[in-house]
Formats: C-alpha cells, sequence, structure tokens
C-alpha cells in the first residue's frame, strides 16, 4: 500500500460542520419527484448536499435502471433550486463525462464499482487533470484491499478532495441487516488511512429505514464525518429501495435525535482519569499477551506429543468441549457470546497453526 497517499476533506471543501448530511432519493424517478423531495430536504436546514441515483446497477435485468441522462438534468435543476451541492454515482468514463458536463459537484463510486479494479481505473483516467470531489464505497465483499486499491487510483489521478464511505458488505450471516456492517473494517481503514475522511451509509447497511437510527449513531461515534441517508417524498412509492428510504421530515427528526460527540474533551480531570484507565487496559492486555504465549507454548508441546504418538491434529470432540464450556463460562462472566466464539476461533486457529508446524518438524521450544 502506498503510505504516502494525501487527501483533502469533503465536508471541508464546502464549509460545513461535521456531521455533513447527504440526502435525496435512491433514485431520480421523475423530475416532480425529485424537484420536490429536494425542495423538502433543504427546508430541513439539516441537509448540505443532495444525492439522487441517476444510473442504477441492479442484480437483476427488468428492474429500474435509472433515469439516465434526463434524471441528471433533473438532479441538477434541483442543485440549482435550493442552492444544495449535488451528488451521484459513477460507474465509467461515460458516466463521468456527462457529469462534469452538467456541473455535479461530487462523484462517488459504488460499491459494485469498487470491486472491480478495472473499472475504477476507467473513472479514474476519465478524471485526470480534474479538481472535483470523490467519495469511494467499499467493495461489496470484505476486501480492505479492495477498498484502498480503488482510493489509491482515484488519488494517483490527481484527486485530492476523497472520502470514503462504508456502506456495509455482503454476507451470508446478515442478521437484521441487509449488509452487514463489519465495523472492524471500517475501523482499520481509518486507522491506515488517518486524514482520509469517512462517510457512513446507513440505508445501505440497514436496508430498514427502522434501524437507520441506531446505525447512524454508531457511525457517528465512530468519529466518521458524515452520513449518506436516501430521502424519497413518499418511500413505499419509491422505484428502487423502497424499505431503506425515509421522508424529509422523518429525516429531520433521525438528525435531531443523533448525539455528536466531540474527539477528545480538554476537561484535566476526565484527561486524568481516561490516562489512568489507559494504563490499567495497558497492564491487562501485558496480562492477556503473556497468558496467550503460555497458551501456545502448551500447544506446541500437545503437538509435539501427537506427533510422538501418531495422533491427528484436529481432535472435533475437543474443540466442541472448548466451546460449549468457554461460551458458558464469558456469558457467566457478561461477555458478549459472539466476542466469546470469534476469539476462541482465534485461538483454535492459532493452535492449529502451531501444532502443525511440530508436525511438519519444527522444534518444541519450552
Amino acid at each position: 500500500m502506498n503510505m504516502n497517499l494525501s487527501f483533502d476533506t469533503i465536508s471541508g471543501a464546502f464549509g460545513k460542520q461535521r456531521p455533513f448530511i447527504i440526502s435525496g432519493p435512491c433514485s431520480a424517478e421523475t423530475e416532480d419527484q425529485m424537484l420536490t423531495t429536494a425542495r423538502l430536504l433543504a427546508a430541513t436546514g439539516k441537509v448540505h448536499a443532495l444525492r439522487a441515483g441517476i444510473w442504477k446497477p441492479r442484480t437483476r435485468p427488468g428492474q429500474f435502471e435509472g433515469a439516465g441522462l434526463e434524471g441528471l438534468k433533473w438532479l441538477a435543476q434541483a442543485g440549482k433550486e435550493t442552492g444544495l451541492p449535488i451528488t451521484t454515482e459513477v460507474a465509467n468514463a461515460s458516466h463521468v463525462e456527462a457529469c462534469l458536463k452538467v456541473g455535479v459537484d461530487i462523484l462517488w463510486v459504488g460499491a459494485r464499482t469498487t470491486v472491480n479494479p478495472f473499472s475504477v481505473q476507467e473513472i479514474a483516467d476519465a478524471l485526470r487533470g480534474v479538481d472535483i470531489p470523490v467519495m469511494v464505497k467499499n467493495p461489496v465483499n470484505p476486501d480492505l484491499e479492495l477498498w484502498i486499491g480503488a482510493l489509491e487510483r482515484i488519488e494517483r489521478a490527481g484527486i485530492k478532495r476523497m472520502a470514503a464511505i462504508h456502506r456495509g458488505f455482503s454476507s451470508f450471516d446478515k442478521g437484521p441487516f441487509r449488509n452487514a456492517p463489519m465495523w472492524d473494517l471500517a475501523i482499520e481503514l481509518k486507522t491506515r488511512l488517518p486524514e482520509l475522511e469517512m462517510f457512513c451509509d446507513p440505508s445501505h447497511i440497514s436496508g430498514n429505514r427502522e434501524l437507520i437510527a441506531m446505525v447512524s449513531q454508531k457511525a457517528l461515534d465512530l468519529d466518521m464525518a458524515g452520513l449518506m441517508i436516501e430521502s424519497h417524498l413518499n418511500p413505499d412509492a419509491a422505484w428502487s429501495d423502497a424499505k431503506q428510504q425515509v421522508t424529509p421530515a422523518s429525516l429531520s427528526s433521525l438528525l435531531d435525535g443523533l448525539v455528536v460527540r466531540t474527539v477528545t474533551s480538554n476537561d484535566k480531570t476526565f484527561k486524568d482519569t481516561l490516562g489512568l484507565l489507559r494504563e490499567q487496559i495497558d497492564q491487562i492486555d501485558d496480562e492477556i499477551m503473556q497468558k496467550m504465549a503460555n497458551r501456545m507454548k502448551v500447544s506446541r508441546q500437545i503437538g509435539q506429543y501427537k506427533k510422538d504418538n501418531n495422533v491427528t491434529i484436529l481432535q472435533v470432540g475437543r474443540w466442541e468441549e472448548i466451546i460449549n464450556t468457554r461460551v458458558a463460562l464469558g456469558k457467566a462472566m457478561g461477555l458478549d457470546e459472539g466476542f466469546t466464539r470469534d476469539l476462541l476461533r482465534l485461538v483454535h486457529h492459532e493452535s492449529i497453526q502451531v501444532q502443525t508446524k511440530v508436525m511438519n518438524g519444527a522444534t518444541v521450544k519450552v
């Protein structure tokens, strides 16, 4: 990864305080729908940019695939009437050229495009020499390198005003979400590219308007710079993604209910107390690492003993015993069951790796 990536903020470019709110319909369906929704959103005084899908990449053919160039004109008109910057998704060079021609203020690369380096490079080539903010959604699949690679390609084309958009990932185990949040991947991207602003798309993560407020608050608590929330004057009649859109009035109420927290506090008592608590965390982490090192030492001894007695590494019955007893113990101690299972899987995987090395001839170090 190119660790010399340099980014300017998108929210700052438009002179807005965080969180920067982007809203508008999933799709520009008709001129009246686009303009009426935009007017209602602008009237809330809480939206900083208008969005609308113009070209809609659909999973299967036969569904509404966007109004195309005609819809782009409606979006541009909505921007002129409201005075708000406008943004839409681009998936190829012709989309970029059309947006630049009508004066779109911000472009975004969608999840289905981010996953394809050829498409991202085509967009990057079309943007070379152009000064326009670009946002890049995470790829559909949970691949952090693909996400970073897309950002790199756009940045190398000379685009500096950039942001990432966390919109969740496709997963067999979605739980209540349309796209699994996998917050750890978003956190990892923020850690690796700290100068890059990150937005959240609660609409696509949720897939259900009832969950949008919860996801939005989580995003703000993780210090994300803004939110992209789909809004439609009549969501239930929307031609695409009806369940995840909210009315402009509902959006206003949702935003009023969010708590915006600061990154830190200048209060001396807060800093002193936080410092003491972090010292405790550091000490506990040291103890955990020592215990883990001791555990792997025993795993190496087990591996050697199995090798000497010609016994297989994987013992399914033993693994089931560990899962059942440790999960129950964790619950009794107040630990989340999912966390305990994930932790045990990681430890078990490493233990298997250690024993495999011993089986393959590595010397046991006691």
